[in-house]
């Protein structure tokens, strides 16, 4: 949990980052939301990517034990 709450506070800080050098500029309006937007996702391709990773494999870790349990609970009905 703490992996995605990391990538995604980091996401945010860079938009805003983003949004308001573009606003220093002079872009305004949907424009600016857009724009901000596109530049944003690709610079946390380009620098978010070991954390996005560390994030990716936490989650699918919690996936994983979501199954089991599930799949233990299917068999303990099925023995019933």
């Amino acid at each position: 949990m703490r992996a995605t709450l990391s990538y995604t506070l980091l996401r945010v800080l860079l938009f805003l980052a983003v949004a308001l050098v573009l606003a220093l500029v002079g872009v305004h309006g949907v424009t600016l939301l857009a724009v901000a937007l596109g530049i944003s996702a690709i610079l946390s391709l380009l620098f978010l990517s070991r954390l996005r990773d560390r994030m990716s494999a936490s989650l699918t870790r919690r996936v994983d034990r979501f199954h089991a349990r599930l799949d233990e609970g299917t068999r303990a009905e099925d023995t019933d």
